[in-house]
Formats: C-alpha cells, structure tokens, sequence
C-alpha cells in the first residue's frame, strides 16, 4: 500500500500551473488557489478542476454552480499566496484586479488566460470533489507578440516551490 505522505512527495515532482478558481453567486464570492486544473476536451470545451472538500469555500463552490480558471503569470505570486492562505475572502480580492465574464465568477484582468465555467457535473474521490466545467467563456491575456516584452512567463510549482517558465530570450 502507498502511503499519503510517499504519493505527495511523489506528486511534489509533477511540475504544475498555478491557478486561482474564483466563484461569485447567491453563495458569495469566493475563491482558492490550485495545481488540480486539466483540459478534459474541446468539444464541447471542457475543464475538470479538483478542489479538497475540507476547504471552506467548498460549499459555495457547490451552490453557486460556477467558476473561473485563472491562470496565473509569473508576477501573480503574491495572488496565489494570498488565495492559499488563511485570508477571508474579501480579503483575498483586495489583491489583483478583477472584472466578469459571462457566469459573473471574477476573473483577473491580467491573468495569462481566464476560462469562465458552468460547473455541469460534480463527483467526489477521496478527500476531493472533481468539478466538470463546460467553458462558456475565455479571456486570453497573452498573446505571442507579448513575448517581445518579457510578458506571458507562466508560473509554475514543482519540488514544493515557484518556478517561472515560457521566458524568451530575445537575441
């Protein structure tokens, strides 16, 4: 049998994006930091997003029936931080800029890309539910001309830390 702590020092070396999955509806505005974030296919778009059913904001996620992927840049570290932490949700808002998309879950304006979601179907595993997404809409923030002024540097987590990736060197 594996053990919890071997698998997460297994998983440590899985190199991730870092994302903030926000919600906002009658349940409130909400939102947490996460690496459980992947393409499950284009037609019709779709995302599945794992969340820890101990979390707090778990059960607005749930009501609300919405959310959006925010994906973070290399100068969002501070953003992650503070939707990791122990903050409320107000005070997690108060870093970044944030506007709406269709669903009206807030996305950050300068996020390398944000995917505005339906939440269509919900199960759970363990001690985490997986979250369907249908995307309904998407606000890319990057764009391959941005290349040129450093900007579009993705964030990652890997070996338990913040790493950058995606700079181009311009000769």
């Amino acid at each position: 049998m594996i053990e919890a702590i071997d698998f997460r020092n297994a998983m440590s070396l899985l190199t991730t994006a870092v994302n903030v999955v926000t919600t906002k509806g009658q349940s409130g505005l909400h939102g947490f930091t996460a690496s459980a974030v992947c393409s499950v296919t284009d037609t019709p778009p779709t995302l599945l997003v794992c969340m820890n059913q101990a979390a707090r904001s778990h059960a607005h996620f749930l009501e609300n029936k919405t959310l959006s992927v925010n994906v973070l840049g290399a100068q969002h570290e501070s953003i992650s931080n503070a939707f990791a932490s122990k903050l409320c949700s107000e005070e997690r808002f108060e870093y970044g800029s944030w506007t709406e998309l269709a669903t009206g879950a807030p996305v950050l304006e300068d996020a390398l890309v944000s995917f505005d979601c339906e939440i269509e179907d919900i199960q759970e595993v363990g001690t985490h539910s997986i979250f369907m997404c249908r995307v309904v809409a998407i606000k890319q923030g990057y764009q391959y001309s941005d290349q040129q002024s450093g900007a579009g540097e993705s964030l990652v987590y890997f070996n338990r830390a913040y790493h950058q990736v995606g700079q181009v060197e311009i000769v």
